[in-house]
């Protein structure tokens, strides 16, 4: 057990486990704690262990988990989506590829105020996918429009992944929220374009309807205005300093709840049932993040982060440098990890070494996240593309890659101004 005791030992060894189908929470605290162990002893390593499990569980903070997926939860319930996208589809309709655009921008308004990214995908399938097939969307356009516009759910706020990189790097998860609205909103008006250059690019004749009057539209946008309330709600309250990341949390899940009412979908059933996927969830998501804290610890005692600081190094000196091997690394990992895994494993790793070169560590959240959607969407374990392989069977994995194409070329896009323009993630958080 000795061998542990060095990093590129703890590293196979933790690989290793993920090969053979071990769950990630439990690899990532297997090889944290014997790795400690190895470094510091029994007795202090299982001190770190119970120190990191109980303290962590009791944390207040950590209550903006839970509240914010039964957050979404209530809004999947509530049934918002088709509004969001009947709405979209109003304005879009009498474009070649505005029903594509508009499950962008509809999947775009639902990541706003459910924060998961396959919840918005498998809500989003069962919408939009009948109409674009009704009127003649080749399925590789018609899924890769939901898939992509899935993955927004992961940055757009409220963000699991943000609550979760917050945690891991004690950040202000107020700020993070704010700096993902200004990328999201990029990505939204990114993968419009996509589906823009993708129709002209194969000059596929598409059904559109007739132009609806300005009147007809601006009735449709009616539909949206709960959720555009919950979320001005929530974030305003957030930006505004009224009430902290966890109690706006807390607010949302009240609101999601009142919208469930208001939409007359309430019923006990459902309601236990949404409590219910809301408490195995935040179990196995605690169970992870216990896990890469306990992890952490053994990567801070193995000097792990000093020795990729100096490979890095190699590389070049620059902080530019540095930031692209780190993108090379993570879009490598993105063809094997799913995006939750992919961070609970490398940001305890990189973040010290990004802040060691200058990097601003919010500006850096959002940068890990819309590089790990890319991992959504990317084979071979694009975990988007998995879900609406689930729900829409007769469509082959390869052709909702095959359409994915023109989504990961404007994502990388994106990943390209947010490092030339740090401006677009750090403005609204400076105004704070």
């Amino acid at each position: 057990m000795d061998l542990l005791a060095t990093w590129p030992v703890g590293m196979a060894a933790f690989l290793a486990l993920l090969l053979a189908g071990l769950p990630i929470a439990i690899a990532l605290t297997a090889i944290g704690l014997l790795g400690t162990a190895a470094i510091i002893g029994w007795t202090p390593a299982l001190s770190l262990l119970s120190t990191t499990f109980f303290e962590q569980g009791r944390t207040y903070s950590l209550s903006v988990l839970p509240l914010f997926l039964m957050m979404g939860n209530f809004v999947v319930q509530s049934g918002i989506a088709r509004d969001l996208y009947d709405a979209a589809h109003a304005w879009l309709r009498h474009r070649r590829g505005g029903l594509a655009m508009a499950t962008v921008i509809a999947c775009g308004g639902f990541s706003s105020v459910c924060g998961s990214s396959m919840a918005t995908a498998a809500t989003m399938s069962r919408i939009a996918l009948p109409s674009m097939r009704r009127f003649g969307y080749p399925d590789d356009l018609a899924t890769a429009s939901i898939a992509a516009g899935g993955t927004l759910g992961i940055l757009i706020p409220p963000s699991v992944i943000l609550v979760f990189y917050g945690i891991l790097t004690q950040q202000d998860i107020g700020k993070l929220f704010v700096a993902g609205l200004l990328p999201g909103l990029l990505g939204v008006a990114g993968y419009a374009a996509a589906v823009a250059i993708s129709v002209a690019w194969r000059g596929t004749p598409l059904r559109t309807e007739a132009k609806l009057p300005l009147a007809a539209r601006l009735r449709a946008l009616r539909g949206t205005l709960g959720a555009l309330v919950l979320f001005a709600f929530v974030m305003g309250g957030i930006y505004l300093g009224v009430f902290t990341p966890t109690e706006s949390a807390g607010m949302g899940a009240a609101g999601a709840f009142l919208l469930v009412l208001l939409a007359g979908r309430f019923s006990l059933a459902g309601t236990l049932a949404t409590l219910f996927d809301t408490a195995k969830t935040t179990a196995m998501m605690f169970f992870i993040l216990f896990g890469a804290l306990t992890f952490t610890n053994y990567v801070n005692l193995s000097g792990m982060t000093a020795d990729i600081q100096a490979l890095l190094t190699l590389f070049g000196d620059s902080p530019l440098a540095t930031i692209l091997m780190i993108l090379a690394i993570y879009l490598l990992l993105g063809c094997v990890l799913e995006g939750l895994s992919m961070i609970t494993l490398t940001v305890p790793i990189f973040y010290p070494v990004v802040a060691a070169q200058g990097y601003d560590l919010i500006w850096f959240g959002i940068f890990v996240v819309v590089v790990t959607e890319i991992s959504y969407i990317t084979p071979p374990v694009g975990m988007n593309a998995f879900v609406l392989r689930s729900v829409v069977r007769d469509v082959p994995l390869g052709t909702i890659f095959r359409g994915l194409v023109p989504f990961v070329a404007m994502d990388v896009v994106r990943i390209a101004l947010l490092i030339a323009v740090p401006g677009i993630a750090l403005l609204l958080p400076l105004q704070m």
